[in-house]
């Protein structure tokens, strides 16, 4: 039924009669499909060349990627929108994971963490607006991309037209669809673009790619759902498919950029060639009618196993990036920008993919743990808030800018690209050699209203430093008064009732030179070190950067903040709340009500009530507050996070000064060597009495998997049993020759997985794993066997995740990159003197397979460790008659085995705060023999939720970092670890600690716990 449906629909998106338009009636609208441009199905979000219009409001839609999937806490939605709203974005994409809610074919569930309600809730109350992408193939460096393991069952081409792949995304799709479209704008909600597909881009031996039926197929599925907002693309790279016009083509065509790569290991390194030059061509070719949107830009990486953290991927992709590189796409006549990631999370219960470890923190701006510190998230602030504050750059348009170095500048090393508008122009300035470090000086010279001028008019030079860009501006309207010419770059301006406030800034001891054509007298208010002349009726403002602030008022009550970029960090523009069309968004209108802050640390709202003033922020030291605009007159109170604040107002000016006060509280958390912990052996089906009768047969002669073909009698791939993520279990039984020397094992995990084997409860070896190995083979020496003799294999391998599917067509084993039908488990093996079919097997992962026993925490939690099959990872589990232990882990084993360890505390956290908490491994434990890391594995339980897998032999993650909601910070908490020592002399770990990070004094308010759902027995469970 819905094959048919899908299919009727693709055909119907694909029909055109003489170049009209052919009007197909479906769910109560009327669809208008063009072979040129399909008309909007609502007038709410429309658009032209130029951007985006909301409410028939131009906008700069300026986006930051956050997946709600990778915070399993729906309180903490708001607080991770009100940063990314803070810095002047207004807008988040986002992708769904649909392993994640169709755990098992044909049941969608949504709920609890999983519900998107309280997801799209916070956006509408931060003003966030939303880019909807729920694949369903997501890359995302998730587990399969997106896909449910139990896709690997279906003999279907991946991401192509096949009916099998169509029907088995049929209920997803309807589903999530249907989610989303009740968010959309049109109905109240913050969805205001919708991407069918993700990245197809690339094709393996496909020769009908890309496939104008099969993209059709996909948007159908959301158009049948009621998704009515526009479509937009992102073509991994810019290759122009499916633009507005093409056979199924989308609204509004929008490509990636990456082009710094991955490479963390060398964070200094800016590789020649690496700046993308040609995007504005190659737009101005594909898709001249419809904005330039790049949807996902980067703005970090991911850092894969052995790699060396996170930190050197925020240094790659620093605050030197995002000026040469965004400013460099923004001369591309860039009007909607999204930022790939802006958070980035925790890939939290096995939802990673196999390439990465479980922090997801990806060097972006905000860190794993919500925390705003890095200088990038500063640097994203000055440069989102500049744009927002600049409507004409909503029209203006990219010049041929073929010859850029030398162009408008005296210095051929000083590229300079030009956007002219009606009447502002803007100038995008870097090195020619972009990855310079020379600091470079040069005149520019520019057009403006008045001809042509050269800056600086009077002394001096200006001056670009190494890896930085800048933009220029003439003839900017500051709310009435022209900008002639500024060198300083802009960070914001609002015009009040009674005044009109301009913030400038440089980069440290830099000359700048800003003119206004009817600026009338200037006076040095605050500061010194400006020289003021008039010149042709001019006012011009010469001045070397500063750490000291200086603040000319020119006539109108126009008042010129003159800040150092690292002073300006420290401002803050916060919209006023409800407007009456927009809501808390932002759109395009630079005078809407807007405060301008200068704080510290934070500031998420800003709220006036006649003469009441109320500010929410975060604090990490005893801040100075000074509202620069946004106070009433006659201000009477105000508030900071509901405290009354002690103020001045200056008569003159309206400014407001205070002081916001910071109590560093008392508190402590846990010694985690000295709490009270209980073991129980991890492993017990080692044993060659284990009772495995409850296990699944491996009993298929045949697989449904067309990523490799059986080299075993019967499969033995996971998946095709129902278990796919985590731990995997095998027991082989086999009756002895006596004369058995050697068994040969061929295991895949995923990169950086391991695996061990016991006969009969003797180990006979591991593969520990390394960073670039998802398959092993292995072969171990068997000890004596006796004739006649019944023995049990038991192999135990740890899965690292299902490859992702980023090249449709690609579903061959042998074939390179990733393959999402790669199987896990053990793909052949020999035993000495048998043939194969001597061997009878069993196996089993999560308790229950695709009949996951967690509903909480959904189908990727749980694996197939005993103490996971049991549910003993859940809080209250039965731990009266397990043995104490007194330092838990960190006694560890001295052979070959799994323990699993628990403890319960109690935390105590002071409301108010937000104190990042961490599990951290301490280890320089070394196998002797070899000089290298002991290899083990452990898995650490919150509550419940799997919050870390740590590899100590690979690395590198050795913190964890666990959030308020999944730790309890006013009541007790479970935690639990997997202890898996894989070398014969087994493993301990050095020291486990739980470790507060940085104590921010929060604005937020109270955080509610995700559900905790406790020990009971299962029934069956084995």
């Amino acid at each position: 039924m819905l094959g048919s449906r899908l299919l009727k629909a693709a055909i119907l998106a694909c029909l055109t009669v003489n170049g009209d338009a052919l009007a197909v009636k479906r769910q109560n609208m009327i669809e208008l499909i063009k072979p040129y441009k399909r008309e909007p199905l609502q007038h709410i979000v429309t658009w032209d060349e130029h951007s985006l219009f909301v409410h028939g409001e131009r906008i700069m839609l300026y986006s930051g990627e956050f997946h709600p999937f990778r915070l399993p806490v729906t309180s903490l939605y708001l607080d991770v929108f009100q940063k990314i709203k803070a810095m002047g974005y207004n807008g988040v994409s986002f992708y769904t994971m649909w392993a994640l809610l169709e755990g098992k074919p044909g049941e969608f569930t949504a709920e609890g963490i999983f519900d998107f309600e309280p997801f799209f809730a916070a956006a509408k109350e931060a003003g966030i607006y939303l880019l909807a992408r729920p694949g369903p193939y997501i890359n995302a460096e998730v587990s399969g991309g997106g896909f449910p393991g139990w896709l690997m069952r279906v003999p279907a081409l991946t991401r192509t037209r096949d009916p099998l792949y169509l029907n088995a995304t049929a209920n997803y799709a309807y589903h999530m669809n249907s989610i989303i479209a009740k968010a959309q704008i049109t109905n109240g909600g913050p969805v205001i673009l919708y991407q069918p597909e993700n990245e197809y881009t690339v094709s393996y031996e496909l020769p009908e790619f890309p496939d104008a039926e099969y993209f059709s197929a996909v948007e159908a599925q959301a158009r049948d759902a009621g998704i009515v907002v526009p479509f937009i693309s992102n073509d991994a790279s810019p290759k122009g498919y499916f633009t507005p016009g093409s056979p199924a083509g989308v609204d509004i065509y929008g490509h990636d950029g990456y082009p710094l790569g991955f490479d963390c290991a060398n964070p200094q390194t800016w590789p020649d060639n690496a700046l993308p030059t040609n995007y504005g061509n190659l737009h101005a070719q594909q898709s001249p009618n419809t904005p330039y949107a790049l949807v996902e830009f980067q703005g970090g990486a991911f850092d894969p196993w052995g790699g060396l953290g996170f930190e050197q991927c925020a240094e790659l992709l620093n605050s030197e990036f995002q000026r040469v590189f965004y400013k460099n796409d923004w001369s591309f006549g860039l009007k909607f920008f999204n930022i790939y990631m802006t958070y980035g999370g925790t890939n939290w219960g096995n939802i990673g993919h196999p390439g990465g470890y479980t922090s997801y923190d990806y060097g972006a701006v905000i860190t794993e743990d919500r925390l705003v510190s890095r200088e990038k998230y500063s640097e994203a602030k000055l440069e989102a808030n500049f744009l927002q504050a600049s409507p004409a750059w909503l029209t203006a348009i990219p010049q041929n800018n073929t010859h850029a170095n030398g162009s408008y500048s005296n210095n051929p090393a000083i590229a300079v690209t030009a956007l002219y508008g009606n009447t502002t122009n803007f100038f995008v300035i870097r090195h020619a050699a972009f990855n310079s470090l020379a600091s470079t000086e040069f005149k520019l010279t520019v057009p403006t209203s008045q001809g042509n001028i050269t800056i600086p008019q009077l002394d001096g030079t200006l001056v670009l430093n190494g890896r930085d860009s800048k933009v220029s501006v003439t003839d900017y309207d500051v709310g009435g008064t022209n900008l002639l010419y500024s060198s300083a770059e802009i960070f914001t301006w609002k015009k009040y009732s009674s005044k009109t406030v301009l913030v400038v800034y440089g980069g440290p001891n830099e000359h700048h030179e800003v003119a206004f054509s009817n600026g009338g007298e200037a006076k040095l208010k605050e500061g010194s070190g400006v020289t003021i002349t008039t010149k042709n009726g001019n006012t011009i403002l010469n001045f070397e950067t500063s750490p000291t602030r200086r603040i000319v008022k020119l006539k109108h009550s126009l008042y010129v903040y003159i800040l150092d970029r690292n002073s300006a960090y420290n401002y803050w523009t916060i919209d006023l709340p409800s407007n009456p069309v927009s809501g808390n968004y932002t759109n395009g209108t630079v005078d809407r009500s807007a405060a301008i802050v200068k704080a510290g640390y934070l500031i998420r709202t800003v709220e006036v009530k006649g003469t009441t003033l109320m500010l929410t922020g975060d604090l990490n030291a005893t801040t100075s507050l000074e509202i620069i605009g946004g106070a009433p007159a006659g201000l009477t109170k105000l508030t900071f996070n509901g405290s009354d604040l002690r103020f001045k107002q200056s008569k003159s000016s309206g400014v407001v000064t205070a002081k916001a006060t910071y109590s560093k509280p008392a508190f402590s958390v846990p010694d985690l060597s000295s709490v009270e912990w209980k073991v129980i052996d991890g492993l017990p089906e080692i044993g060659s009495d284990y009772d495995d009768s409850l296990w699944t047969e491996a009993s298929l002669t045949y697989t449904n998997n067309t990523g490799r073909n059986l080299t075993t009698p019967t499969s033995l791939y996971s998946s095709d049993y129902g278990y796919h993520y985590g731990n995997l279990l095998y027991r082989g039984h086999f009756v002895a020759l006596g004369n058995e020397s050697t068994i040969y094992l061929q295991t895949e995990g995923g990169y950086a997985f391991g695996m061990s084997a016991w006969l009969n409860g003797t180990f006979i070896g591991s593969f520990v794993g390394y960073d670039a190995a998802d398959l092993a083979n292995s072969t171990f020496t068997l000890p004596n066997l006796s004739s006649g003799s019944a023995y049990v294999l038991t192999v135990l391998i740890d899965t690292t995740g299902l490859d992702e599917d980023y090249t449709p067509g690609q579903d061959a084993f042998f074939l390179p990159g990733e393959n999402m039908k790669k199987p896990r488990g053990i793909l052949d093996y020999s035993l000495s003197s048998h043939p194969k079919s001597d061997i009878t097997w069993k196996l089993t992962g999560n308790l229950g397979g695709e009949d996951y026993k967690d509903r909480t925490r959904g189908p990727l939690n749980e694996g197939g460790l005993y103490a996971e099959r049991q549910g003993y990872h859940l809080p209250s589990a039965p731990t009266t008659s397990w043995t104490p232990s007194p330092q838990g882990p960190m006694t560890g084993l001295s052979s070959p085995g799994v323990a699993f360890y628990t403890t319960t505390f109690d935390l105590d956290i002071p409301h108010g705060y937000d104190i990042p908490l961490s599990i951290v491994f301490s280890n320089s434990t070394t196998n002797t023999s070899s000089g290298l890391a002991t290899p083990y594995r452990a898995q650490m339980y919150v509550n419940g939720y799997q919050y870390g897998k740590y590899i100590h032999n690979i690395g590198p993650q050795d913190s964890f970092p666990v959030p308020e909601g999944i730790f309890n910070y006013h009541g007790p908490n479970s935690l639990a670890v997997s202890l898996w020592a894989l070398a014969p002399g087994g493993a301990e770990v050095g020291g486990l600690s739980l470790s507060a990070g940085p104590v921010i004094q929060t604005g937020f308010g109270e955080v509610s716990n995700s559900p905790m759902d406790g020990w009971v027995a299962r029934e069956a469970a084995y």
